[in-house]
């Protein structure tokens, strides 16, 4: 029997733990995130069959969160969990692709009747791989949203020029990456006035990363760079 994969995105410690729990003892495997950014990271990083969000979170609210998602995946389910029970807030919700709202105070039995009435209705399948998903070190990457988000979930948005050379980083890990290659590739020249420019989208970048001392990005002198992942 294969058991279905959840992931939780519930800032009340209390109830995240509560639900975590009772959906564990109920044969589902269970991730818990604490905040929107840290939900978009483990969703990124995992392979989950349905998704239960709160709304009211810090760095990154449920509906946001919502928004993100659906841009990588269009018809993985989502239940909204919320204090909120305003019709516009309802409406927003189905419009953002929810399948079911509950408004908290609720009855977690009835929150197991409607996942189990969700996932009856859909098959079980493996969240297809994204090519322009990467992960290193504890960073997650997503090129298609232009957005880094570290483990601690952090989240950075970046510039399209920010974007395109950590892709390039990316494709490229431990190995060398030629300055003029790469300013001709993003910039379209390899002019002074790009190379300065991609100097500061290297600092940027390296700003970024700090919170992970073991992914670097080592200027070769003359070449160009290297963004190395330590072991």
């Amino acid at each position: 029997m294969i058991n279905n994969k959840i992931l939780v995105v519930e800032d009340d410690p209390s109830l995240g733990k509560v639900l975590s729990e009772f959906l564990t003892a109920k044969n589902f495997n269970v991730d818990l995130a604490r905040d929107g950014d840290s939900g978009l990271y483990k969703f990124i990083n995992g392979n989950y069959n349905i998704l239960v969000l709160d709304i009211m979170m810090p760095k990154k609210d449920g509906f946001s969160l919502a928004q993100d998602i659906r841009k990588m995946d269009k018809s993985i389910p989502i239940i909204f969990l919320t204090a909120k029970s305003e019709k516009e807030n309802i409406i927003k919700a189905f419009k953002l692709g929810a399948d079911d709202y509950l408004t908290k105070p609720f009855s977690i039995d009835e929150l197991l009747l409607r996942i189990n009435a969700i996932l009856k209705r859909i098959p079980i399948k493996e969240k297809p791989k994204l090519k322009d998903n990467f992960k290193f070190g504890t960073f997650i990457f997503s090129h298609n949203q232009n957005l880094l988000v570290n483990e601690e979930g952090d989240s950075f948005q970046l510039t399209t020029k920010e974007n395109e050379l950590l892709k390039l980083f990316c494709l490229n890990i431990n190995k060398e990456v030629n300055r003029n290659s790469a300013l001709i590739k993003i910039w379209g020249d390899d002019s002074y006035y790009n190379a300065r420019s991609m100097d500061v989208y290297i600092a940027k970048l390296r700003k970024y990363l700090k919170s992970d001392d073991k992914v670097q990005i080592k200027t070769i002198h003359g070449h160009g760079f290297k963004m190395l992942i330590l072991d």
